[in-house]
């Protein structure tokens, strides 16, 4: 099975064709309001609608609201809700419930211990996502760049399919999967040029060294 790809934080037409050109699974549409990647409701349904049959969807919010919860599902009709905040188990439940979409639970990793929380929403969630925790007054939680220790995963079993994020790019993305095992990779910042600017060729790199590094990990089975 190859590597699942998510390309995060897509706010152009030119960077959702990219994305589906190049074969990644998932693209992600941020809808929070302190990101450089935030979309307004019509921008996303927009990109959705060209996105839609090629990509499964995820919105991308933190800690929201109902009423912004129901504002991105109905612009954009997608696959999964992508939670990155302090949502409890109980809350993520609440909304899967209410929103019948699948749930990919976000959890910020700085070390192993951090990890541990995941169990918790193992019944209410449909995927993880490891992501490095932000810096200190960042005011918003991913899409810094940021690297966690990756050997921390290495090994891990979890109930739930997982995404590595945090600090991946072209460049070191086939380390990441090798070190950590990881499933699939989530990408946001790496495949810009400033932030918010995603690369088409980045994107297409990007996706490219994911494949690589599973094919080499199936030539070492």
């Amino acid at each position: 099975m190859s590597v699942l790809v998510k390309i995060c934080g897509i706010n152009s037409a030119e960077a959702a064709d990219a994305a589906a050109r190049a074969g990644a699974e998932l693209a992600g549409l941020n809808f929070h309001p302190n990101s450089p990647r935030h979309l307004r409701p019509e921008q996303a349904s927009a990109l959705a609608s060209r996105l839609r049959g090629k990509l499964r969807l995820a919105v991308l919010l933190s800690d929201p609201s109902d009423e912004a919860l129901a504002a991105a599902v109905a612009a954009v009709k997608p696959d999964y809700i992508q939670l990155h905040g302090l949502e409890t188990p109980e809350r993520v439940a609440a909304i899967r419930d209410r929103f019948r979409t699948g749930i990919i639970k976000a959890i910020a990793v700085a070390d192993a211990s951090d990890l541990d929380a995941a169990p918790k929403y193992e019944e209410c969630a449909d995927m993880f996502l490891f992501d490095a925790k932000s810096p200190a007054g960042a005011g918003r939680e991913g899409g810094h760049g940021a690297v966690f220790d990756w050997k921390i995963l290495r090994g891990r079993k979890f109930a739930r399919p997982w995404l590595l994020a945090g600090g991946l790019n072209p460049e070191n993305v086939v380390r990441a999967i090798h070190i950590s095992e990881a499933p699939g990779v989530d990408v946001s910042s790496g495949v810009e040029t400033a932030p918010g600017q995603k690369s088409a060729e980045l994107i297409a790199q990007f996706v490219a060294a994911a494949r690589s590094a599973q094919f080499a990990k199936e030539a070492r089975a």
